[in-house]
């Protein structure tokens, strides 16, 4: 009896667990973004050598676009327009998870670069839309980060597809550069840390290098700074207890 005791305890504990993560998601679904997106980071590095890891980056692929989608359909922006940004990728990347095909790799990340500039902007708005600071918006600030990142780090592999050895390393010069080296670069250059011996060789390498740092400056300057000045205020009019 004990034994059985025990483990009913343990089931209504699972359920209570999973019901405050389910409710923790639907008021904050930024989180979950922000969170499947740091996940990405520590997974791609694991995917991409081979075949069947490169099919399963194309599934988690999708699941990050679904998410993102589901995120974006609470700002102000059309979510007709994303689901129209969204529907080309997906049935690119079910093709190239079913045959896959280089040729498709540069117009499929040419849509995903367009279709999380979209997500970032609605981020964005939905931040910007009044002057309460939610903690959603908190994640969102993190989510909107990843979401620059991963679109600047498309238009880099839209770039080397275009103009093979648009990227060059330190060890073996030009190249074909993988996602998590061009991912790697993208999020050194939007923090502007610079800590990345990945580099720009041609010219619209670089034009894009360019573009990335001045879009990560801006939005701390203006949209994270916004942010934190609103979530300082409202704690300084929050009555004492």
């Amino acid at each position: 009896m004990v034994g059985v005791g025990n483990t009913d305890a343990l089931n209504r504990g699972v359920i209570i667990l999973r019901l405050s993560y389910s409710l923790l998601l639907r008021r904050n679904p930024s989180a979950g973004l922000l969170f499947i997106q740091i996940l990405g980071v520590v997974l791609y590095p694991l995917m991409e050598s081979s075949p069947t890891g490169r099919a399963i980056f194309g599934v988690f692929g999708l699941v990050v676009l679904a998410v993102a989608l589901w995120v974006v359909r609470r700002g102000p922006w059309l979510t007709w327009l994303g689901v129209t940004l969204a529907l080309p990728v997906v049935v690119l990347s079910v093709i190239s998870i079913v045959t896959p095909r280089p040729e498709l790799v540069t117009l499929t990340a040419a849509l995903e670069a367009a279709f999380y500039f979209y997500a970032a902007g609605s981020l964005i708005s939905y931040m910007l839309h009044d002057w309460n600071v939610a903690p959603d918006e908190l994640f969102a600030a993190g989510a909107t980060f990843t979401l620059l990142a991963w679109a600047f780090a498309y238009l880099f592999v839209v770039c080397q597809g275009l103009q093979p050895g648009s990227f060059g390393s330190g060890a073996d010069g030009p190249g074909l550069r993988s996602w998590t080296e061009l991912l790697y670069l993208s999020v050194a250059v939007l923090s502007s840390v610079g800590l990345s011996d990945i580099l720009p060789v041609t010219p619209m390498a670089r034009a894009l290098i360019m573009l990335e740092s001045f879009a990560g400056i801006m939005y701390i300057a203006l949209v994270v700074s916004r942010l934190i000045t609103l979530a300082g205020s409202g704690r300084r009019d929050r009555p004492q207890s």
